[in-house]
Order: structure tokens, then C-alpha cells, then sequence
């Protein structure tokens, strides 16, 4: 797409960037409906992305902050936001690659071990009431796993879907009664890790320097499992090289690979709200396997 000169009103993508950068915009194009790429004087581009709004403007360059903090995994360099807008830096493509997804393991493992003060935490700055994609996630903490994971991830999305009509009322009681064996179906207690929160495969970008950088988070303090069910969920290229990473690192607990349906329900119930009937079923035969387990 051919460069667009940078819109003359102050809330355009190009006015935004230039503020949050100190820098000239010379150019803007539009990627998409949310996404534009602004060209800053010095030859840098940068990426302005239009959030839901500012909190969820706010909560996602906090939760890239957070990342960044723990040293490990890579993060597009974040300059702020404003008016629902995040700029960050664009991270030139590359494919992925075995050294590179197992490097990435190991990073990803130094991310979850920095941690995080409860289940729930929210980034340093970052709002209670935040986002996982588009669509409403609360921080609310709390010390053990599975009464945290149930109460504020997989119960409020299985209300909301069947009161959307999207999973059936007779169909919900298989969600509930795993909500009610997580304890014994969670496995070993882990301390809060520091989750990227909305780990698949789009989020993952291999860069074309050889480094894996992370983009668009639902930052929180989780269990360490959910990342890693979130990268199987929709198909992360090099998969068992970031597992080979990872757990030369920081090894699993016994039992993990027969846990990532129980991490997968609450972002399946997610898609099931937002995207339809599909996701819904996938919930429940996950629902269903971990009741049989």
C-alpha cells in the first residue's frame, strides 16, 4: 500500500505517534481497521494501534511493561498511549526457527518464574478491569489457583455464554462440576508466575533477527500451564522446540500435557462468547474429558 501523508487533525494516527514519539511522522499506512504503521523522521516505523478504548489502551502497555521488566522474553519497545491508541515499535518479520523457538522456551519459562504478587494481579499500572483481546477480563487476585481460576475466568464466560444462548443450559453442568474438581485436577500447587495471559499464535512474533517478541498481552499473575495450553490451543509453529526450551529451564510437574484442557476452557469460553456456537462445542469436549479424567 502506497504511504499516506499523516492526517492534519490532532487525533489521527500520525498526530498521536509523532506525540508519543518526539518525533516527526512523515508518512502513515493503514494496515488495517485497528492497525496503522507511521514512519518517524529518523527512518524508525513505528505501529499505532486503535485499543477499545483507553483502559484497554492503558492495560495493554502496562502488561508489555510488565513483560519487558522481567528481562527474559522480548517485547516491541512500547512509547505510550493515548486516546484509546498504543504505539509501540514494529518488529520486522522473520520465520520461526528451532533455535529461535527454543530460545524462546527458555525465555518464556525466565518470564513466568519473575512472578507475580497473587492470581489476578494486574500489571504495575495497569486497571483492574482489563482486557483479554476484545473482550472484558477482571484482575481480581486471589491465593490459590483453582478457586481464583474458576471465580474469575471460567465461571463468568460460562454465565455470559448461556445467557447469549451459545452453550445450553442443560450443557453448562459438565463446565461447573470440573470448576469443582479443579483442586484435584490442577495438579501439584504453583506459585503465581507472570503470564502473558493470551498466549497463541498471533501474539508470537518471530522476528527476523532471530528473536521471538510477544505483542498485544492480557497480562496477569496465573498459573504458568495456561501460557503454554494457549500456545497448543490454536497452533504455535515449532511447538515442541518451545517445550524442549522451556523445560530445560524450569521442568513441568508431572501430569501437565493431561491438564492443558483445564487451561483451555477459559479461553475457549472467550471465543464461544465473541465468536459462536463452534468454540462453544470445543469447550464442552474439553469440559468433558477433564470430568472423565
Amino acid at each position: 500500500m502506497n504511504p499516506m501523508p499523516p492526517p492534519a487533525d490532532g487525533d489521527g494516527d500520525g498526530a498521536v505517534a509523532a506525540r508519543l514519539t518526539g518525533r516527526t511522522v512523515t508518512a502513515v499506512r493503514k494496515l488495517s481497521g485497528s492497525l496503522a504503521e507511521a514512519v518517524l523522521d529518523d527512518g524508525r516505523v513505528v505501529v499505532v494501534k486503535r485499543t477499545p478504548g483507553p483502559r484497554a489502551a492503558r492495560a495493554e502497555a502496562a502488561g508489555l511493561r510488565w513483560l519487558a521488566a522481567a528481562g527474559t522474553v522480548r517485547v516491541p519497545a512500547v512509547h505510550g498511549h493515548e486516546a484509546g491508541r498504543l504505539v509501540v515499535d514494529r518488529v520486522p518479520r522473520g520465520g520461526p526457527e528451532r533455535e529461535a523457538a527454543v530460545r524462546f522456551g527458555r525465555e518464556l519459562a525466565g518470564l513466568h518464574a519473575a512472578g507475580a504478587p497473587a492470581f489476578g494481579a494486574p500489571p504495575p499500572g495497569g486497571p483492574v478491569e482489563a482486557f483479554i483481546g476484545l473482550a472484558p477480563m477482571r484482575n481480581v487476585t486471589g491465593g490459590d489457583w483453582p478457586a481464583w481460576y474458576a471465580e474469575h475466568r471460567v465461571l463468568p464466560y460460562l454465565r455470559r455464554a448461556v445467557d447469549d444462548g451459545v452453550v445450553g443450559a442443560g450443557e453448562a453442568g459438565v463446565v461447573e462440576r470440573v470448576c469443582e474438581r479443579l483442586p484435584e485436577l490442577s495438579g501439584p500447587a504453583e506459585p503465581p508466575a507472570r503470564l502473558h495471559g493470551d498466549l497463541w499464535n498471533g501474539n508470537v512474533l518471530w522476528g527476523a533477527d532471530g528473536q521471538v517478541r510477544l505483542i498485544d498481552p492480557a497480562a496477569h499473575g496465573g498459573h504458568r500451564e495456561t501460557d503454554l495450553a494457549m500456545l497448543a490451543l490454536f497452533g504455535c509453529p515449532c511447538l515442541r522446540a518451545v517445550l524442549d526450551g522451556y523445560r530445560q529451564a524450569a521442568p513441568l510437574a508431572g501430569g501437565w500435557e493431561e491438564r492443558v484442557g483445564v487451561h483451555q476452557l477459559f479461553p475457549l469460553l472467550v471465543h464461544a462468547v465473541l465468536f459462536g456456537r463452534g468454540y462453544a462445542e470445543q469447550a464442552l469436549a474439553v469440559a468433558r474429558a477433564a470430568a472423565a479424567g
